[in-house]
């Protein structure tokens, strides 16, 4: 399957289960170097994430914009959790080399070690959450902003293919800790997913089990 079906993929997993950010004025980066050093550095001494997010899915067919909550489990190495609370249950969980999903009438177990497509869906879902997605300069075009209280950083991807299913990413970042705050992905059109994270936790306990395929 090619990288284009991926990156589909990749939406369904992690959007499909459909608060915004306050608006703030943004200027372009003027230490994009030092914020890509210190952004590493929090990534390598991050073991764990815990927080709540709330997801709006907006598609121009709808007149309205679907909302959705819940909470979301990180922990190193690439044991991710993705719980949807509201308005109905939908579970991701990414542990062990498996990707699992569960809704209120099926559950699925991938193997992601056997499956060069699930590999790269790991890889797409983490870097986005701690900021490696940034080193990705081969098919990303990266432009960074700051604001007062976070920074901006909008990915474009290079291809052509690409861009007519995924035209834009935007990561926010909090200023304070540099921990992601915030994730758009602009789809064809007016499409777009956005999710805010908030109460965030940092190096928590986050026990095994939160992780494992029940």
């Amino acid at each position: 399957m090619n990288k284009y079906k991926l990156h589909t993929i990749c939406l369904i997993l992690l959007f499909s289960a459909s608060g915004l950010k306050a608006q703030e004025i943004f200027r372009p980066m003027s230490d994009i170097s030092g914020f890509r050093t210190k952004l590493e550095s929090m990534s390598k001494s991050t073991q764990s994430i815990a927080c709540d997010f709330v997801q709006e899915k907006n598609l121009v067919v709808l007149s309205e914009k679907i909302i959705s909550k819940g909470v979301f489990f990180f922990r190193k190495e690439d044991n991710i959790r993705w719980e949807y609370t509201q308005p109905y249950r939908y579970l991701i969980i990414i542990s062990k080399g498996q990707l699992f999903t569960r809704d209120d009438k099926n559950q699925k177990l991938y193997d992601i070690e056997s499956n060069k497509m699930f590999q790269e869906m790991n890889r797409f879902i983490s870097g986005c959450i701690q900021g490696d997605i940034l080193k990705n300069d081969k098919d990303y075009a990266t432009e960074y902003f700051e604001g007062k209280t976070e920074y901006l950083v909008e990915l474009v991807p290079r291809e052509e293919k690409m861009r007519q299913m995924l035209n834009e990413v935007q990561i926010w970042f909090d200023k304070s800790d540099l921990t992601v705050s915030g994730l758009k992905m602009v789809e064809s059109g007016e499409d777009y997913t956005k999710i805010d994270f908030t109460n965030k936790k940092l190096n928590t306990e986050i026990p095994l089990e939160k992780f494992s395929f029940k």
